[in-house]
């Protein structure tokens, strides 16, 4: 009996389905609701633009409308409970307690692509794709590739009849379709 109270207190990781407008708004609200030694992980791709020849940057989180919150009190269903009408807040996924292993891994893996100022590398994405893709950034934006060869430090693409190249270290985002 001693046990189950003693995991009862460990420490979760929640993941968050959020309006991804009104992201400060559920942070300020569950950080009012909880105390503010709650922390939130949220890995964000930073796409550069060029408008009317401004280079412009835009932050962009890879999960879309999904947020990471630590909490203590997270271990308590009743916490959950009682923080399910926060603004901004759409639901917390059920199955958080099951799978802590999964998120701290996954988060951990986030963070081990992560640049100096917090953005999550292209290379992150290299590993899921599988045989098509489609480029968010970059003058190619928009277009779809075939992915021949993945190779260490970069991988072969076929953009419409060119065969390219491109290098883990390129700022070239992608998405998997």
């Amino acid at each position: 009996m001693k046990s189950l109270k003693r995991r009862s207190k460990i420490d979760m990781w929640v993941v968050a389905k959020i309006n991804h407008l009104e992201t400060e708004m559920f942070k300020s609200q569950l950080k009012k609701h909880l105390g503010f030694d709650i922390q939130f992980y949220n890995p964000l791709i930073c796409i550069k633009k060029v408008r009317k020849q401004k280079s412009i940057n835009q932050s962009r989180p890879i999960l879309n409308s999904y947020i990471f919150c630590y909490h203590q009190k997270f271990s308590d269903e009743n916490t959950i409970n009682q923080t399910s009408n926060i603004k901004g807040l759409n639901y917390f996924l059920k199955s958080y307690k099951f799978n802590q292993e999964e998120i701290l891994s996954f988060i951990n893996n986030c963070k081990s692509f992560e640049d100096k100022e917090g953005f999550i590398s292209p290379s992150f994405f290299k590993d899921l794709l599988s045989n098509k893709a489609k480029f968010i950034s970059g003058p190619f934006t928009n277009l779809f590739f075939d992915i021949i060869e993945k190779q260490k430090g970069k991988m072969k693409i076929m953009l419409g009849n060119f065969a390219i190249a491109i290098s883990d270290k390129s700022k070239y985002l992608y998405q998997p379709v």
